[in-house]
């Protein structure tokens, strides 16, 4: 069993920046791929960063590759989403999810924390 747990959301300027954390608990942090999600108002919820168990490697939604950046520090049980130039768009519930799993799957992510607010203006 894991419990996740988002912070750092919050309402931020268009093009500004903001730094989502997740920290985990309950078993072995690094024996899991960690993902961060989102879920704007009206719609799905959708991937946004993956990042394997060591932090080796990575993937990210197209639109926001070269803005966000996922990391993870395995000696602290924390998960990061650094997210630059931040647009309206963006503006959603971010969600992270763990999995032994490395995929950007949502349904294959077995847990889930309750999800921070981002708002962006314009």
């Amino acid at each position: 069993q894991v419990q996740l747990v988002e912070s750092g959301g919050g309402l931020v300027q268009a093009g500004g920046s903001l730094r989502l954390s997740c920290a985990a608990s309950g078993r072995t942090f690094s024996s899991y791929a960690m993902g961060w999600f989102r879920q704007a108002p009206g719609k799905e919820r959708e991937f946004v960063a993956a990042i394997s168990w060591s932090g080796g490697s990575t993937t990210y939604k197209n639109s926001v590759k070269g803005r966000f950046t996922i990391s993870r520090d395995n000696a602290k049980n924390t998960v990061y989403l650094q997210m630059n130039s931040l647009k309206p768009e963006d503006t959603a519930v971010y969600y992270c999810a763990a999995d032994s799993k490395y995929t950007i799957t949502q349904g294959e992510y077995d847990y889930w924390g309750q999800g921070t607010q981002v708002t962006v203006s314009s």
